[in-house]
């Protein structure tokens, strides 16, 4: 009776008895709730660094893991085929690969590792690897200092944002660059750097843009930090944390197009309140005269109906070493009577002395003394339209007070970049857009429903191992046991921990 009755449906709809059957044996993935994520499972790869960014692959059930731990120059392969059982497997050696690993992605049983050079200003590469047998494929040259890498969406580029830091003297400072690999091109290899866009410094630096490295050109002192692809896989979005700005590749033509500043954060307002201070111990968020600096680390690129978007991670980061500081506490500045004529009292521990600002600007008329206060990070996470460049959304202090209200709120830095959203991810989760964000102060992975990208939705927010750097999002049909799969390395204490929904 079964059997006629599928038939006869099946005639109805003109298809096959053995389609129907499958469909109705296999229903697809279940119904999974993004606000009950949980730890599954857990790995300790070692000490500090020794877990940052990791890439998995669905076809041999490999999960790759970049392991920094005292200069190592090590890929960590984990098996996940037994998942939720996790088995380490013998590591990539990357000492012949001329440097240690920054960055890893995944795409079609291909692993792109980035690999910055031995002495960091010298020219990095990437090397590509047999997911499965870990052979090697190739090994190109790209920029100095690849700090991220990934594939696009369609697997015919892989991109690395290289960041071109100077040595501590500041006496090196290499270009700032994104490479464009072209896989089926032989992985032929096209440098970008981002001299031909020079003559729109003025209206850069106008808008919040950040060029201030000591005796840098504009080219050197753009230092690419994070790629993210278009769906269509034809343009990247790249951050430029120290500038404090997105620029916009053309992939297939291999240029870049744009650079968009990102503006500063108004902290005197009371939706953006932060507390400034490391003192007595206490909480308080409340409004003070200073604007902060957005500075994004990881960014990620979603669509909604059809429409781009852009997620930041707003880190904040700062130039400090030895030939150059940016980096100052307000106690220890002579602020500007007229501009801040309650100086004396602001410059109290208890109140701004304590907080974390850049000195590149702020002394308007070059009189030596602060008529203005930027702090570092954006402390939350944006969200931009991709086309219009134009911000839809920004967390204020709104993402600071969820991290309080779990218990998780680190108050010891809250006088440096609060809670210090660094990595981002997004996937969908029962056809919703749920974005997770890495905060490594907090030790913990906010979770947001970003459906409606001008009005996310809080869901939840868990704890992780110590400082998580890298997080990924394994969808159900590509994870080891059919549900979602979120994987976070962190990089204070070198654990990979996965966290899956009822």
């Amino acid at each position: 009776m079964f059997q006629k009755k599928w038939l006869s449906y099946a005639a109805l709809l003109g298809v096959s008895l053995s389609a129907c059957l499958q469909d109705h044996l296999n229903p697809g993935p279940l119904p999974e709730n993004p606000a009950t994520f949980k730890e599954i499972a857990s790995t300790d790869l070692g000490g500090e660094a020794a877990s940052e960014i990791s890439a998995y692959d669905p076809n041999c059930k490999r999960l790759f893991v970049v392991n920094n731990e005292m200069n190592a120059a090590r890929v960590e392969v984990l098996d996940l085929s037994q998942y939720p059982t996790v088995t380490k497997l013998p590591a990539i050696d990357l000492t012949s690969a001329g440097g240690v690993a920054n960055s890893v992605a995944v795409h079609d049983g291909k692993l792109a590792i980035a690999v910055e050079a031995f002495t960091k200003q010298n020219k990095g590469s990437v090397l590509i690897v047999n997911t499965c047998t870990l052979a090697p494929i190739k090994q190109v040259t790209v920029g100095a200092l690849p700090d991220m890498v990934t594939f696009s969406p369609d697997g015919a580029y892989i991109l690395t944002a290289d960041e071109g830091e100077p040595n501590d003297a500041y006496t090196i400072d290499p270009v700032g660059s994104v490479s464009i690999i072209n896989v089926a091109d032989n992985y032929s290899v096209k440098t970008l750097d981002f001299a031909p866009l020079e003559n729109r410094k003025a209206t850069l630096v106008a808008g919040g843009f950040r060029i201030y490295g000591r005796n840098a050109t504009f080219a050197q002192d753009i230092e690419p930090e994070y790629v993210a692809v278009s769906a269509d896989s034809k343009k990247a979005w790249v951050t430029l944390q120290e500038n404090n700005g997105i620029a916009e590749v053309d992939i297939v033509a291999g240029t870049i197009l744009n650079i968009f500043p990102l503006g500063t954060k108004d902290l005197s307002l009371p939706q953006n309140a932060i507390d400034p201070t490391n003192t007595g111990n206490t909480i308080n968020f409340s409004t003070w005269p200073v604007k902060a600096f957005y500075l994004p680390d990881a960014i990620a690129h979603f669509a909604i109906n059809g429409k781009s978007y852009l997620i930041t991670a707003d880190e904040g980061d700062t130039r400090a070493y030895t030939g150059y500081n940016e980096e100052a506490r307000v106690g220890t500045l002579n602020l500007d009577p007229t501009a801040f004529p309650n100086a004396a009292t602001l410059k109290t521990n208890n109140n701004l002395g304590r907080l974390l600002v850049t000195t590149s600007i702020g002394d308007t008329d070059n009189d030596g003394d602060f008529d203005a206060l930027y702090a570092i990070g954006g402390r939350g996470f944006s969200i931009f339209d991709a086309s219009t460049r134009q911000r839809v959304y920004e967390t204020g202090r709104s993402l600071e007070d969820q991290v309080v209200k779990a218990g998780l709120y680190d108050d010891n830095r809250s006088d440096d970049k609060g809670v210090e959203p660094e990595g981002v991810t997004t996937g969908i989760i029962n056809g919703r857009t749920i974005a997770f964000i890495a905060l490594e102060r907090a030790d913990a992975i906010a979770v947001y429903d970003v459906s409606n990208p001008a009005a996310p939705q809080f869901l939840q927010i868990f704890p992780t191992g110590d400082a998580p750097e890298g997080v990924l999002f394994v969808a159900p049909e590509k994870s080891p046991n059919g549900k979602s799969m979120l994987v976070v390395s962190s990089e204070g204490d070198g654990t990979v921990k996965i966290y899956q929904p009822n």
